[in-house]
């Protein structure tokens, strides 16, 4: 079941990023998430209608996936970037899949013209997984990601809606 979260999915949420912020190079952020940041975040989406939703299965949040304005600015507003996160041992269950098709969906139906996914070039399951789903790469941006005193390359995909 996918489903938008609520105040109620934060701990899990947080169990299922802040590892991956914590421990991996696919994301540059080494800044782990609050409670008080996802209360914050889960509102800020609320009220730009972008939706955070949950993949649930058994009561057990299994992934999670939202979407933003690509940039900032008023030429910029057709365009979004996701975030897509599935939880440890849930890989290759279709479940970032379907996650990325409703907000995909959602995206269109606001008139969004094109989703941009930002994958650190070290997660080639990611870049791989994007190919697959019709997401082109159209840019490298060499070493402009930092973490663990290491520089990384960023991949820019990109999917018209």
């Amino acid at each position: 079941m996918i489903r938008i979260a609520t105040p109620l999915d934060i701990d899990t949420i947080l169990d299922i990023w802040n590892p991956i912020i914590r421990d991996s190079v696919f994301t540059f952020n080494s800044q782990q998430k609050t409670q008080a940041d996802m209360v914050a975040l889960l509102e800020q989406k609320e009220n730009a209608m972008e939706p955070f939703i949950v993949s649930e299965l058994d009561g057990r949040i299994l992934g999670f996936a939202t979407y933003g304005q690509f940039r900032g600015g008023n030429g910029y507003r057709f365009t979004v970037e996701h975030t897509v996160i599935v939880g440890e041992g849930n890989s290759g269950l279709g479940i970032g899949r379907s996650l990325l098709q409703v907000i995909e969906k959602h995206a269109k139906n606001r008139g969004m013209h094109s989703m941009i996914a930002g994958v650190s070039a070290d997660n080639t399951a990611a870049v791989l997984f994007h190919a697959a789903i019709g997401y082109s790469e159209i840019a490298r941006l060499p070493e402009v990601g930092r973490k663990f005193d290491r520089w990384f390359d960023l991949v820019l995909m990109q999917k018209r809606l």
